[in-house]
């Protein structure tokens, strides 16, 4: 039995090897042509942009709409360019079927080989474009001949807003990211893991080509057999299997080897579901603390298709508290999944449409359902693809926005599934729709869920919450893109933009602030304006994990919006980076798996007052803090301790105070890193020390 359990990991570890080489890598230097213009040279993966050619920017620094609407390209061109280049098949290739994958195109591509066109057009926003020889090539040199398109194809935005397709954070690049490849057509077309947490197990559906054989299967590298339930569909047991979670991202590598020839997949043990009006992953309550990212990278105008370029993004994430990032109206490719499921986030990803003019025309309404099924047929196995949504603020047909739920519900039982991200739309938006798993929206048809709606008509406190509002949501409730609190241009960031875009805005406004003698203030209102930002932006947080029908939030933005009217609404800049405003540590005391939260009145009070407050526990954690010790501190500036204690009811007598200065609540979990704090300011009576003089 161990000979043969031995011979057969052998023939496994043969086929993976042997599988690795039928590839032939295509990126490299190419030639272009736009139009009818002359050849030019370019490296590939690459952009136009990135090779600075196109249509040179000759716009200035300016206090005008054009400079300001966003970020300056050095080099623009929207229409058709194609790219040549001659590549060599081998002679173990030769004669097999072949397929040709590009990771991320914009918008359309072609491809003719030896000048002979394929006759197949790709469209893809979201997943690569990929092209089938089924007769295959010869061995030798042959030229390919790629056309792409990067005109907009399909009513999918209201102004090109769509971050899929935008000149607002990513641009409208002509070119191809990631990976280049001409491969053997592979006998095991598509690996697909469905698991099952309350039975210990996962479903396996495989796309096999002509596999003369059963397949077998290695399981992180062990030999494992699993129960075949019909053509293509196997059982495998995952008995004390480890659960994937933010705080145990475990994950699991299924091969499947058929026909000689292997795939690979990574997968995790996690139930991600909606049950009532709370949000559970492995059946223990959790909270989404979210932010947006729309596709914001400002040196290239185009998002990382490689795990360091996303490293950067979910590890700040994380340093912030976060455990959730939601993809606005676009989707990310491979390996920010990859780096999501390392780290344990829940990702949200939506359709390619911010679109006021849904179903409209049935050639979009049908790119929409291809982009889903790409989606999850590309990256559906990743335990952190969580969320899907038909996409943001979408308007007028609702109908049609259920049935495509509906269908994407039926379609793949992994995620969870939303119509829209928030709408505009008379007569929806307040309440979740029919298909609704999840419902993200700004207000409900009782009141906001969100501080925007209240912090500029109420007076400070710090015991309100949503649950009036969310009374009758049914579902798990998420508050779409709180905060958006304006952060003053940090002039200091221009020198960072060496890449394909100019920051025209940040110059025009230090040259503003030149001209007007100010220029050496601009940190002080940077300061000024930022801090009172993390401010609204740490009480917008609490609000929501005050709230118990309420399931997350998603920020906008923990970073910089740079599109938009430049929107810089971050306590980070575009690149990810801080502007000083508030330490991460200090930001995650009240954004984290477990936050104390202390409810009181108000901000301002006097010296003859008792100040109160009640702590609570936002506990999303998997332990218990039910036995746990609440300590707390009110403390000066200066750090001394005014008066301390234990246990959830706070009371203190501010007598004590002899001038008016701003004091500290701070309140910890004992033996836990957990804690939270609170400014109050307090001021002493001063009627009887002063005598208003009678004239």
């Amino acid at each position: 039995m161990m000979k043969k359990g031995i011979a057969c990991f052998l023939s496994c570890l043969c086929v993976l090897t042997a599988s690795a080489q039928q590839i032939v890598d295509i990126s490299g230097k190419w030639q272009v042509r736009l139009g009818v213009s002359k050849v030019q040279p370019i490296a590939l993966p690459g952009t136009l942009d990135g090779a600075g050619i196109g249509t040179p920017n000759t716009l200035k620094p300016a206090l005008q709409k054009p400079q300001l609407s966003r970020l300056t390209r050095n080099h623009s061109y929207i229409g058709t360019a194609t790219y040549q280049r001659e590549i060599t098949v081998p002679q173990e290739m030769a004669g097999k079927p072949l397929q040709l994958l590009l990771e991320r195109v914009m918008w359309r591509s072609s491809l003719m080989i030896d000048d002979v066109d394929l006759g197949q057009m790709q469209e893809s926003l979201t997943t690569p474009h990929l092209f089938y020889m089924k007769n295959g090539l010869s061995a030798g040199k042959h030229t390919l001949s790629l056309t792409i398109d990067n005109s907009k194809l399909h009513d999918i935005t209201v102004d090109n807003l769509a971050h899929a397709y935008t000149n607002d954070t990513q641009i409208m690049w002509n070119g191809v990211l990631g990976r280049m490849e001409l491969s053997v057509v592979p006998t095991i077309s598509d690996v697909q893991v469905y698991p099952d947490v309350d039975k210990q197990e996962v479903r396996i559906k495989l796309a096999l080509q002509d596999a003369k054989k059963e397949p077998q299967f290695m399981l992180d590298g062990q030999a494992v057999k699993p129960v075949k339930m019909a053509a293509g569909e196997y059982v495998l047991p995952m008995a004390g299997a480890q659960l994937w979670s933010e705080f145990n991202p475990h994950l699991y590598a299924l091969s499947v080897m058929a026909g000689g020839q292997a795939q690979t997949v990574t997968f995790g043990m996690r139930n991600f579901k909606a049950e009532g009006n709370q949000l559970l992953i492995n059946g223990h309550p959790t909270f989404l603390r979210g932010t947006l990212e729309c596709c914001i990278f400002p040196l290239t105008g185009t998002p990382p298709t490689d795990e360091r370029g996303w490293m950067k993004v979910f590890t700040t994430a994380r340093e912030y508290g976060l455990n959730h990032l939601r993809f606005h109206s676009w989707c990310p490719p491979e390996a920010a999944f990859r780096v999501a499921d390392k780290m344990g986030f829940y990702c949200q990803v939506e359709l390619p449409n911010w679109s006021l003019t849904v179903n409209q025309d049935s050639a979009t309404a049908k790119f929409l359902y291809q982009e889903f099924d790409n989606i999850v047929h590309n990256y559906g196995n990743h335990p952190s693809l969580c969320i899907i949504s038909c996409g943001n603020e979408l308007q007028p047909d609702f109908d049609f926005l259920n049935k495509l739920t509906h269908y994407m519900k039926q379609q793949d039982p992994r995620h969870l599934y939303v119509t829209s991200t928030f709408t505009f739309e008379k007569g929806h938006g307040v309440k979740q729709e029919p298909e609704d798993e999840i419902f993200i929206t700004q207000w409900t048809d009782n009141g906001w869920v969100r501080g925007q709606g209240v912090f500029d008509e109420r007076v400070p406190d710090f015991k309100s919450d949503y649950r009036e509002a969310a009374k009758n949501i049914t579902v798990p409730l998420v508050s779409h893109e709180i905060g958006q609190y304006s952060v003053y241009p940090n002039i200091k960031e221009i020198d960072k933009y060496m890449g394909v875009l100019n920051p025209l805005n940040f110059k025009a406004i230090r040259n503003d602030l030149q001209q007007k003698g100010l220029l050496h203030r601009a940190d002080d209102y940077l300061q000024a304006s930022g801090k009172l930002a993390a401010i609204l932006y740490k009480e917008e947080i609490e609000r929501a994990l005050k709230t118990p029908q309420q399931s997350g939030f998603q920020l906008l933005d923990l970073h910089d919006f740079p599109g938009q009217g430049t929107a810089l609404v971050g306590l980070l800049d575009a690149f990810w980076d801080s502007k000083g405003l508030v330490e991460p540590q200090r930001f995650r005391e009240a954004c984290a798996p477990v936050v104390p939260l202390a409810q009181f009145d108000k901000a301002v009070w006097k010296a003859d007052e008792t100040f109160t407050a009640k702590v609570d526990i936002a506990n999303y954690s998997f332990e218990s803090m039910t036995d746990k010790t609440i300590c707390w501190q009110l403390n000066d500036e200066d750090g001394n301790t005014y008066a301390e204690g234990y246990g959830e009811n706070i009371s203190i007598a501010l007598s004590k105070v002899e001038k008016a200065q701003r004091l500290e609540l701070v309140v910890s979990i004992k033996d836990t890193p957990w804690r939270n704090r609170w400014s109050i300011w307090v001021y002493p009576d001063i009627s009887c020390k002063f005598q208003v003089p009678s004239w």
